[in-house]
């Protein structure tokens, strides 16, 4: 339920969140009790490995001075949300343009290393469409899009592999290690993580007028999701980030829609919250106005009159697949935006637009 923040000092939404995170970056779950030595969970491992302490320096001096008081104003009004999410899991999407700027990224990885200290299990899937682009520009190689997907050729699938499976998620993985997590990097061909099949689409040539099949190459949609590998990992510690690719039954490589990908996975771990973060503040209506929430029929209807329109359909047709799965809400959240998955989760009005059953 969102609402308005309330206290004594009046605080802004990024103050909130910058404070949680500041305040909680040392203290984990696996602390002793006071004036005893039974722990309330066993140690995590971002207890044993503290963050830097000269970022959350820096980190702590982009804000006015806070009081002690109000510091524990702060966790007071966090605690309900830190209670909702409980040993929950939590996916998160993260792409954009967002991914492409270091202090960012950095700034989200110790936003995911904060969920897991509170004991809350995050699983990222990353996406990497800019990046990929660069690379083939640099190579050489022309992307060509159709009905809003790449054309996934021989020579492009090699590419977008290397990128999301390699650079991306490893350097991902290193700013989450960093920040005190312990990351584990994979894809969908992991394990037989994700299993897909081919994506067909069509669209209306502009020129007859005439409906036509695209081959789109090496693009898949998930099939089938095998929790055996997630399930080794979430709820140890273990922070699983994960590059959008899958392979077929017959091993080919497919390269996934990272929205998608996040979707299915959020599905099959029945999350308590798949949160996409975007390059969008969320779904707009027709004054581009934020809209807050929604349920899953009015996100249908405006789809329907054309509120909802071009590549915001696919985010909100994933969004309403994940709920049908069993995902208790998704949201959409502009990746931009500092401490997003902070301000989502742990304050009153959250961000971004939820859409829930």
């Amino acid at each position: 339920m969102r609402g308005s923040i309330r206290g004594d000092r009046a605080l802004t939404r990024l103050e909130f969140a910058t404070l949680i995170r500041a305040t909680l970056s040392h203290k984990g779950r696996g602390e002793e009790k006071a004036g005893g030595s039974e722990a309330l969970h066993p140690p995590r491992q971002s207890d044993k490995n503290p963050p830097n302490l000269s970022l959350e320096t820096r980190f702590m001096n982009d804000v006015p001075y806070i009081s002690p008081l109000d510091q524990a104003r702060i966790l007071s009004e966090a605690l309900p949300h830190m209670q909702r999410y409980d040993e929950e899991t939590i996916v998160i999407k993260y792409g954009g343009h967002a991914m492409g700027a270091e202090e960012t990224a950095k700034a989200f990885a110790r936003d995911i290393v904060l969920l897991e200290q509170t004991a809350i299990n995050p699983v990222v899937v990353h996406g990497g469409g800019p990046q990929i682009a660069q690379m083939l520009q640099r190579l050489g190689i022309k992307s060509e899009f159709a009905a809003g997907l790449r054309i996934t050729d021989a020579a492009t699938i090699e590419i977008v592999e290397m990128v999301l499976a390699g650079s991306i998620n490893k350097t991902l993985v290193g700013y989450i290690n960093e920040a005190g997590g312990k990351a584990v990097g994979l894809c969908g061909k992991d394990g037989n993580m994700v299993t897909a099949s081919k994506v067909t689409r069509s669209m209306v040539d502009p020129d007859s007028n005439i409906e036509k099949v695209v081959d789109l190459g090496f693009v898949g949609e998930p099939e089938k999701v095998d929790l055996t590998l997630l399930n080794q990992l979430i709820g140890h510690d273990l922070i699983p980030v994960l590059a959008p690719l899958a392979t077929s039954k017959s091993g080919q490589t497919f390269n996934v829609n990272a929205d998608t990908f996040a979707g299915a996975v959020a599905g099959a771990l029945k999350a308590k919250r798949l949160l996409l973060l975007t390059d969008v503040p969320g779904v707009l209506d027709k004054s581009r106005k934020l809209i807050p929430e929604l349920s899953v029929k009015d996100a249908r209807k405006l789809i329907a009159d054309g509120t909802i329109s071009g590549g915001m359909i696919p985010k909100v047709e994933t969004c309403i697949y994940a709920l049908e799965q069993g995902v208790e809400g998704v949201v959409i959240i502009d990746g931009k935006t500092q401490h997003a998955v902070l301000l989502e989760l742990f304050t009153n009005q959250g961000t971004g637009t939820l859409i829930h059953k």
